[in-house]
């Protein structure tokens, strides 16, 4: 039972981890379109693949399905996620299960403005939004919302292109240099992560981890503590349900004023998913259970409180030519 992980990157834990629940089972398989991904050589194997927008992308990836018999695949980088979805059955039909949601939730996760629509109309709290900037400076002035706020690519990951707007000069300034933009509400508050699993067979939610966030380092969480709320728990869920997610997901949120606000999905494991991992939540059992047709049961909140998670470097030395 093989196992592809797609857009390894720097993503070196999450292939360890699949490599130990898979150990004596099954081989795991990553790519990444460069040499330089550290992660690749965390794998059994590994494969150097073009970019994902390269034409011929998709075939080389069935290729390789066929090649090392790959029971499962998922990836590592948002854009990809929709690609996996879109040729769900091209996989179903070589024996691959994509572990991952819906092309349209995919796109949604994607779409900031798409997202939020969703939110707002299914009743959850989230940040304000608008792509039209003039609408925008019309809720300002109705004092609907206040400065700052933040500009951003409404289609995008990784917060690239984020930039915080103290004033309307600022705003008309990054409208006027770049197109696909949009202005969100800032949110001020805690910050919060959860890393959740929909189990691939019954459709339920099966395992959730939660972490204050107490410092982020490029968009990514860099210093974390587990906590626990039922209250938070039965939210993610009803959430999670309401919408159609399957397999992982990482969710950003923000507790004001003991409201929980949704922020972003990634239908994904996510930067901060090892936080979870190694307060006992494996993720990677829970697929391995569901590639081998067994449904997992529930274990939400199957963690202690009070685990600090603290990213430090690391490095990787390789001899030769890449």
């Amino acid at each position: 039972m093989n196992f592809l992980i797609l857009a390894a990157g720097t993503r070196n834990k999450i292939v360890q981890y699949f490599r130990r629940t898979f150990a004596g089972i099954g081989t795991i398989v990553a790519t990444d379109a460069s040499a330089l991904g550290p992660a690749v050589y965390d794998a059994d194997k590994y494969y150097i693949v073009p970019p994902i927008n390269a034409e011929g992308y998709m075939e080389r990836i069935f290729d390789i399905c066929r090649k090392e018999r790959i029971s499962g695949v998922l990836s590592l980088i948002d854009p990809e996620l929709s690609m996996l979805a879109e040729n769900e059955e091209r996989f179903r039909e070589l024996g691959v299960t994509v572990i991952g949601s819906s092309y349209e939730l995919c796109e949604m996760s994607l779409d900031k403005m798409q997202m939020y629509k969703w939110l707002s109309a299914h009743g959850y709290c989230c940040a304000k939004s608008w792509t039209d900037k003039e609408a925008f400076y019309r809720a300002a002035d109705a004092g609907e919302v206040s400065y700052p706020v933040f500009v951003k690519p409404f289609r995008g990951s990784a917060s690239i292109g984020i930039s915080k707007a103290f004033d309307k000069e600022t705003v008309d300034l990054l409208f006027s240099h770049e197109e696909g933009l949009m202005v969100q509400e800032y949110l001020d508050g805690q910050e919060i992560g959860a890393d959740v699993y929909i189990d691939m067979i019954s459709g339920e939610v099966v395992s959730i981890f939660t972490k204050k966030k107490i410092k982020m380092r490029a968009g990514e969480t860099d210093k974390a503590v587990s906590f626990k709320d039922p209250a938070l728990f039965d939210y993610i869920e009803k959430f999670v349900l309401e919408a159609g997610y399957k397999g992982q997901i990482d969710i950003d949120l923000f507790e004001i004023g003991g409201r929980y606000y949704i922020s972003e999905v990634n239908p994904r494991f996510g930067g901060g998913y090892p936080h979870a991992y190694e307060a006992g939540c494996d993720h990677m059992k829970l697929i391995l259970n569901n590639l081998k047709g067994k449904a997992n049961s529930r274990h939400i909140g199957a963690y202690e409180e009070g685990i600090y998670m603290m990213k430090y470097n690391e490095v990787m030395i390789k001899k030769g030519s890449l």
